[in-house]
């Protein structure tokens, strides 16, 4: 059934971080996490009421580390998975939480909304040089022993972190495109709300002309941005723990930022203000899509998603 929400204003797309899908180590169940996603699914129904267009993507690392763990449990007995189809079930089910969550939101308050999970694929080129530095790590640890056999017989690559053991690592590479935007960008057009490049999108190589899955993954922050440029998103809004961006972060002189420009926000990262592992990938995104020519970014946690257009909330990024 078509959305029938005429006079829609704004376009904005919502990259939701773990926070929102597992709260802790301990709360880790899929009806946890369901829980967890009831929540952010109520702050986003708040920016419906006040008709904006949504796209939401979303994280994915501890449901591939999940998946992957089972997988070598099984080993010897089914089948191993993947890596780029482990993307695309992951995109599958946690799409289908959000969208249901979602779903249950609306119908409370009324809203006539509808909600679409596409299983979207992100085009990497075969030469970034990622694939020749392997650096992200995912999956369990294994004994050195272990570690061997699976280089020499599955051509992993594998790295030691000192006192856990030995671990997998793929390829992070940069998105170039995402295969599916003129589908999401028609969906979000026509009214729905679209759930879209779950945990950066199924990595795909182009081979004269035809697609092919590789062994990788994709920032999600870095995807959602070029989702948001390609369907014309007004706004990007980056989902994390935080409710802004600070400097210093973690010492005594710790300040957050209300607001910086790409010009700023640049020379924060040459000063070192962003690590690697956390708010770096995102402020990059951001500014990546405020040069491809969108208008704001923003950054955010999930209990201030409500209120990101009344102007208290999180650090905005502007040209």
């Amino acid at each position: 059934m078509l959305a029938s929400t005429p006079l829609l204003v704004k376009t904005t797309v919502i990259a939701i971080g773990g926070n929102s899908l597992i709260t802790d180590a301990r709360h880790m169940s899929v009806p946890d996490q369901y829980a967890a996603v009831a929540k952010t699914a109520h702050q986003i129904a708040d920016l419906l009421e006040r008709r904006h267009r949504i796209v939401i993507t979303h994280g994915n690392g501890p449901q591939v580390g999940f998946i992957l763990r089972r997988s070598e449990y099984s080993r010897g007995i089914l089948h191993e998975v993947p890596l780029d189809s482990i993307v695309a079930d992951t995109q599958g089910a946690l799409g289908y939480q959000i969208q249901q969550a979602l779903g249950n939101e609306f119908r409370r308050r009324g809203l006539k909304q509808s909600v679409a999970t596409v299983i979207t694929q992100t085009l990497v080129d075969q030469d970034d040089p990622a694939f020749e530095r392997p650096s992200k790590p995912i999956g369990e640890f294994y004994a050195r022993d272990q570690a061997e056999e699976r280089m020499r017989v599955e051509r992993w690559t594998m790295v030691e972190d000192a006192g856990r053991g030995w671990r997998r690592v793929v390829a992070s590479p940069q998105p170039r495109r995402i295969i599916e935007s003129e589908v999401i960008r028609h969906l979000v057009k026509d009214g729905y709300v679209v759930v879209a490049a779950g945990g950066g999108g199924i990595p795909v190589v182009s081979e004269g002309g035809a697609l092919r899955g590789v062994a990788a993954v994709i920032d999600k922050d870095l995807a959602a941005s070029v989702l948001a440029h390609e369907i014309g998103a007004d706004l990007l809004v980056i989902s994390t723990a935080v409710e802004r961006v600070c400097l210093n972060f973690g010492r005594p002189d710790q300040r957050p930022i209300d607001a910086m420009t790409v010009t700023e926000a640049r020379r924060y990262i040459a000063e070192g203000h962003f690590h690697a592992g956390s708010m770096l990938p995102k402020v990059e995104a951001c500014i990546r899509f405020i040069e491809h020519g969108g208008k704001e970014a923003l950054i955010t946690c999930p209990e201030a998603l409500s209120g990101i257009f009344e102007g208290g909330a999180g650090t905005r990024i502007t040209a």
